[in-house]
């Protein structure tokens, strides 16, 4: 086997309480030599990712993982704690069940205590990359805008789209935006100063769940270390019912459209980066997971079934990284423009 120079960059899939397999994956691949140079994520994959690099090692990150208790994140709002229709209204008026609250303290108090609060704490200075100055930093997570019906990669787009210096805004709050689940959690909102426009952000997998080319190289040049991407959510129709709102304690049915509705998140979280996946050098660096047990919003997940997700990660790197060679890969892929490759 052989590792380069041993960095690499990550991409983490988002899949709620399904990341713990994201800590496995990442685990081995400490283990093998790795360290990791930027992280891109969504939704889970960007609590995991920030948390990276802010600078937290693996083992770490496992012990702050198989500690947490996920229920505390189903944090109520004021109509949630109606009895009876609480959680139908807090769905029609506040655009989600949970607010989300505890899960920002959460992760802001673990990045305080390695010294991260703002993006400038993450900032690199990288005159061999071929991003922007305004890209240059060791997290980028992804959330969707559905004011602007687009997809937004933070901090990248923060001055661009928003009209704010990417400098100065909380990586705790792109993360809150970048896991804000469909139905689930209260979306967030941002004002761009200049013009005064309100934009409403959800998940980042609504449009973009497992983003892989977000580092490739836009000049052409031959990267320098590879990016390592781990997939967690199986291909369609194996785990079609990602968001199972008929777990919600609704008291009202839960009515066709709304299952449609479901249908049609769950396909756009899936379906273009399981088209994606198929082209051979994304799927020659993609580490695949099985999670199929486990349900993106299991918030009561066992012990058991946590250690089940975490084992299923370090299995499956362990097997890519049998197989994988730096060299090979540059010599298959990277001769063809089509074909960028990473970092």
């Amino acid at each position: 086997m052989t590792y380069g120079d041993n960095r690499a960059d990550l991409v983490l899939e988002g899949g709620g309480v399904k990341g713990i397999a994201l800590v496995g994956a990442l685990s081995e691949l400490e283990q093998a030599g790795y360290r990791f140079e930027r992280v891109a994520g969504t939704s889970a994959g960007a609590v995991a990712g920030a948390l990276v690099a802010a600078g937290m090692s693996t083992t770490q990150l496992q012990r702050v993982m198989y500690g947490l208790d996920y229920r505390r994140f189903c944090d109520k709002g004021t109509l949630d704690r109606i009895p009876l229709v609480g959680q139908g209204l807090s769905l029609l008026f506040e655009r989600g069940v949970f607010n989300g609250d505890e899960l920002r303290e959460w992760l802001g108090n673990l990045l305080a205590d390695r010294g991260v609060e703002t993006f400038a704490d993450l900032a690199i200075d990288d005159p061999g990359t071929s991003l922007a100055e305004d890209q240059q930093f060791r997290l980028v997570v992804m959330a969707t805008d559905v004011t602007l019906g687009r997809l937004v990669r933070l901090p990248w787009d923060y001055r661009e789209v928003y009209g704010l210096d990417p400098r100065q805004q909380r990586v705790v709050d792109a993360v809150r935006a970048s896991m804000s689940i469909p139905f689930f959690f209260e979306p967030v909102s941002i004002t761009n100063p200049e013009t005064g426009r309100r934009s409403t952000l959800v998940d980042g997998g609504v449009l973009s769940n497992f983003p892989i080319d977000t580092f490739d190289r836009t000049d052409l040049k031959p990267p320098r270390w590879p990016t390592f991407g781990v997939k967690l959510l199986p291909a369609l129709p194996a785990d079609t019912r990602l968001l199972p709102l008929a777990g919600l304690r609704f008291s009202i049915p839960l009515l066709p459209p709304v299952q449609l509705l479901e249908s049609v998140i769950t396909t756009a979280m899936v379906g273009h980066d399981q088209t994606y996946l198929d082209q051979p050098w994304v799927a020659a660096r993609t580490i695949r997971v099985d999670t199929k047990p486990v349900g993106v919003v299991e918030f009561d997940l066992s012990a058991e079934r946590a250690q089940l997700l975490y084992d299923n990660g370090r299995e499956a790197a362990k097997q890519f990284l049998a197989d994988w060679k730096w060299e090979d890969y540059l010599a298959q892929y990277r001769p063809e423009p089509a074909a960028v490759g990473s970092s």
